[in-house]
C-alpha cells in the first residue's frame, strides 16, 4: 500500500518542507506547486498538499499517514500523536498579549470575564483553566493583534515569532504559553502499518538537517603535525588520514566539520603547514 504523506500547501512551513523532502531525496517531479497530491517518483509515497491545521486530524483519523505541521497545530487540535522528528525551523511561541496601556504585566492579572480573541480556542481556553481564570474566547480567522484597537476584545492569545507585529500594533506578551517548531507527526496505527518505511524518511530527512551545519574540509598536511591535526578538526570519529604517493613527508587528511568552526580551522591548519586545503557541502550525514 502507498504511504499518504501530508505536508502543508501554503504559508510559513510549505517552502522549507518541500525542500526538505527534495534533498532528502523524495522526488515531487515538476508539478510542486500546481498539483494538490503528488505520487513521488520510483517510491511508493503519496505526497499531499493540505492545509497545516488539518494534518493533526488527518493523522489522527487515518486519512494520512505521516504528516509535516506546527507543534501549536498539534496542541490546538488536541489529538495524541506521536513526534517523530523536529524540523528546526518555523519557531514560534504562544503567547498572551495585552495592549501596551492597559498596564498590565502577567497574564495572571486579568480579570474574570474578560474577552480574549484567538485563533487557537483550546489552547487559549486550557491555558486560562491552568491559572484559574473564567475568561470569555472570542474565536478569529486572523489578525488577532486589532481586535483589542476594535473594540471586539479585551487581549488576545496568539503566534508569535520576533515580536515585531505586537509592537506595530502597541501590545506586549504577558504570558508565554508554549513553544512550537514544525515537526513531523505519525500515530501508532501507521507505524504499525509502515513502521520502518517510516524511520526511513525520518532518517533520510533528518540527514539532510544535519548536513547543512556541517562541512567537509581536505587538507594535505605534514605527517610529523597528525596530533594537531586531531586537536584542530577531530571530526565526527576522529579525522581520515591517507597517505600522498610519492610524498612520505605528507598525508591528506578529512573530516567533518562544524561550519561556524570552519574560519579558525582553515586558520589553523595553515599555521601548522597544511596545503591544498578544501571545504565543500554536505548533502546528507548520517550518523
Amino acid at each position: 500500500m502507498t504511504l499518504k504523506f501530508g505536508v502543508p500547501n501554503k504559508g510559513r512551513l510549505n517552502e522549507r518542507t518541500v525542500e526538505l523532502l527534495t534533498k532528502a531525496g523524495i522526488d515531487l517531479g515538476e508539478d510542486v506547486g500546481r498539483r494538490l497530491y503528488i505520487k513521488a517518483r520510483n517510491q511508493d509515497i503519496e505526497v499531499l498538499f493540505v492545509r497545516a491545521q488539518d494534518i493533526p486530524e488527518f493523522v489522527a483519523t487515518g486519512a494520512i499517514d505521516i504528516g509535516i505541521t506546527g507543534q501549536d497545530q498539534v496542541a490546538e487540535s488536541g489529538y495524541e500523536l506521536i513526534e517523530a522528528l523536529p524540523l528546526r525551523f518555523g519557531y514560534c511561541h504562544m503567547a498572551v498579549a495585552v495592549p501596551e496601556a492597559c498596564g498590565i504585566k502577567d497574564a495572571s492579572e486579568v480579570a474574570d470575564g474578560c474577552r480574549i480573541a484567538t485563533s487557537y480556542p483550546n489552547i487559549a481556553r486550557r491555558y486560562f483553566e491552568s491559572i484559574g481564570k473564567d475568561v470569555n474566547i472570542i474565536v478569529v480567522t486572523g489578525a488577532a493583534e486589532i481586535m483589542p484597537y476594535l473594540g471586539i476584545s479585551d487581549y488576545i492569545v496568539d503566534l508569535v515569532s520576533t515580536g515585531s507585529t505586537l509592537k506595530m500594533n502597541r501590545m506586549i506578551e504577558a504570558g508565554r504559553i508554549l513553544d512550537s517548531q514544525a515537526a513531523v507527526f505519525t500515530s501508532e496505527s501507521a507505524r504499525a502499518r509502515y513502521g520502518e518505511q517510516i524511520d526511513e524518511i525520518v532518517s533520510s530527512i533528518e540527514s539532510v538537517i544535519e548536513a547543512e551545519n556541517k562541512r567537509y574540509i581536505m587538507a594535505d598536511v605534514p605527517r610529523s603535525q597528525l596530533k594537531e591535526v586531531e586537536r584542530i578538526i577531530p571530526g565526527i570519529g576522529g579525522p581520515t588520514v591517507l597517505d600522498i604517493a610519492g610524498n612520505a613527508d605528507f598525508v591528506a587528511v578529512h573530516a567533518v566539520i562544524d561550519c561556524d568552526k570552519t574560519f579558525h580551522a582553515i586558520a589553523e591548519l595553515k599555521k601548522i603547514g597544511a596545503k591544498g586545503i578544501l571545504t565543500t557541502p554536505i548533502e546528507r550525514l548520517v550518523n
